[in-house]
């Protein structure tokens, strides 16, 4: 009976290791900038984002889908790693972009109704010129959001 709960702690944290190495991932364009993104469409994948990671690979990211069009905010608690979101709708043009401070608890907040959210390294999309209102082509091919 006492080893119960090790093996509870166990199980979860093989658990959590095998849905971080089962990421889906696919590759999203903006104006020509291409861009490897990890897939968070569950609540549990959308709730740890890029939480804990030391680095992220310079034209690699994490694309958040929300189970419908609604204001998003996003923050940085427990991420390690310096990073801008764009804010993206339903039709997958870009609402706005935010630079975002490691482990800030400061909400950043979508434009508009968003139906996703994209993390990269901060000041990705301004070295590309990339702006609201310019299509995130790609998001056809990703999963619906599960809650």
């Amino acid at each position: 009976m006492r080893f119960f709960p090790v093996f509870l702690v166990l199980l979860t944290l093989v658990s959590s290791q095998a849905a971080c190495s089962d990421a889906q991932r696919t590759n999203l364009s903006i104006m020509g900038n291409k861009v490897s993104v990890e897939v968070a469409h569950t609540q549990l994948s959308r709730a740890e984002g890029l939480m804990y990671r030391k680095s992220l690979a310079a034209d690699a990211g994490m694309l958040f889908i929300f189970p419908h069009a609604d204001f998003y905010s996003m923050w940085m608690k427990n991420t390690y790693v310096p990073l801008s979101v764009a804010f993206i709708d339903e039709r997958g043009v870009i609402l706005n972009i935010a630079d975002m401070h490691p482990e800030s608890l400061k909400a950043h907040d979508s434009a508009g109704l968003a139906k996703y959210a994209l993390e990269v390294n901060r000041g990705w999309f301004s070295a590309r010129k990339i702006s609201a209102g310019m299509p995130v082509l790609g998001l056809e091919s990703v999963p619906a959001a599960e809650n």
